[in-house]
């Protein structure tokens, strides 16, 4: 079986960032600089989803005035997806430097061998993590053509293959511009438009996730296993030789803590914005399966909040397993045979316990430190929102 790479636990962020146009980071395995062709791609997409943006905010600012609440609540939701994925396209883009060295230090810490890729465990890690990523793709794939190509399957399906009722040309999102869009040439660049902005905007978030899962992941792995190495270690009683392993043990788990630090400051901002603006979409989406829409519609809407609810669980899932990994390394050190050591490596395994016993935690900057509670936070804030709403559409 060949080595793995640390890029293959890249991969499909790495697949998802070239369709938008962005390389996230430079490493040893990747060291070319972006072309012309992926700039030029990466502000097209800019551009048009911005407009496809403005052109929805409009119509949400358009509904209100003509007091369809339902609607304007409709296209906001939209409004919040674009906002969060062109969050996370923009940090990421503005943080090549950092991402670039974080990806260097866990490139340096990758185990090069088998042997050491064996102790690291890193089949499981990797295994775990492509599937997830697998998974998650797919998801947010199916959900978002799911949006953009509904009217198309709708007169496929009832138009053309069944003929039970005409279909009239429509939009994937309702969006108010100065210019009459309903058919012919317009209708269809329109129609390209807001699939391509819909795509950049779920390949935004999607990408930015599943890197931020997979670095996590390595950075897990190796909290794991310098956990065993630490609890394992036979000491002999020597305090030139324990001191020296004890000193490596250190160097090992800063930079680790080093690694956290800089994850959270690249990451911190788009993570409580995608917080933020999600309870606000859950709102909507629930706001809009209650008032009565038709199956169809509740489809679609379905599929938004079923990957709404994975992409949180799945940012607070990886959180809260940083969180046990790092906190692990605490009882490693007190379990392994320090009994029989030498006082003075005795007193440098204090501070090292006491150090290790305050876990590293993935934060959406200062406000949030993101762990399994914080999704049932999530759910909470939703659901107050979610009644405000009912309660002021019912009145």
């Amino acid at each position: 079986m060949p080595l793995a790479k640390m890029d293959s636990f890249m991969k499909y962020a790495n697949f998802f960032y070239k369709c938008v146009g962005i390389e996230p980071y430079s490493s040893h395995e990747r060291p070319k600089a972006a072309s012309a062709w992926i700039t030029f791609v990466f502000w097209a997409n800019i551009v048009n989803v911005v407009f496809i943006m403005i052109a929805e905010f409009s119509f949400v600012v358009k509904s209100v005035v003509d007091k369809d609440i339902v609607l304007a609540v409709m296209v906001m939701s939209y409004v919040g997806f674009i906002v969060v994925g062109l969050s996370k396209m923009f940090f990421v883009w503005l943080n090549k430097a950092t991402l670039s060295h974080i990806v260097r230090d866990l490139e340096d810490l990758f185990p090069r061998d088998k042997p050491a890729q064996v102790a690291c465990k890193l089949d499981y890690y990797l295994n775990s993590c492509s599937r997830i990523s697998f998974m998650f793709s797919m998801l947010y794939s199916v959900a978002i053509w799911t949006f953009n190509l509904f009217n198309l399957i709708q007169y496929v399906i009832y138009d053309w293959w069944l003929q039970t009722r005409i279909v009239p040309e429509t939009l994937p999102y309702p969006v108010y511009v100065p210019w009459d869009m309903r058919h012919g040439l317009k209708y269809l660049l329109m129609f390209f438009n807001q699939n391509f902005a819909g795509y950049t905007s779920a390949a935004g978030q999607v990408s930015t996730d599943l890197l931020l899962c997979a670095v996590i992941t390595q950075i897990i792995m190796h909290f794991n296993y310098l956990s065993q190495k630490f609890e394992d270690h036979q000491l002999t009683g020597d305090w030139a030789q324990d001191s020296r392993f004890l000193s490596e043990v250190v160097h090992y788990h800063n930079r680790l803590l080093r690694l956290s630090d800089q994850l959270n400051e690249i990451f911190g901002v788009p993570l409580i914005l995608n917080f933020l603006i999600s309870s606000f979409v859950l709102c909507f989406v629930s706001f809009e399966l209650t008032v009565g829409v038709t199956p169809d519609e509740a489809i679609k809407l379905l599929l938004f909040l079923v990957s709404s609810l994975s992409q949180a669980y799945l940012i607070c899932h990886h959180g809260q397993l940083i969180v046990d990994a790092s906190f692990s390394f605490s009882m490693a050190a007190y379990n392994h045979n320090w009994t029989n050591a030498d006082e003075r490596y005795r007193k440098a395994l204090v501070f090292i316990m006491m150090r290790s016993q305050d876990p590293t935690y993935l934060k959406a900057t200062v406000f949030i430190q993101i762990t399994r509670g914080t999704m049932t936070d999530l759910l909470q804030l939703s659901y107050k929102f979610f009644a405000l709403l009912r309660t002021m559409y019912v009145k």
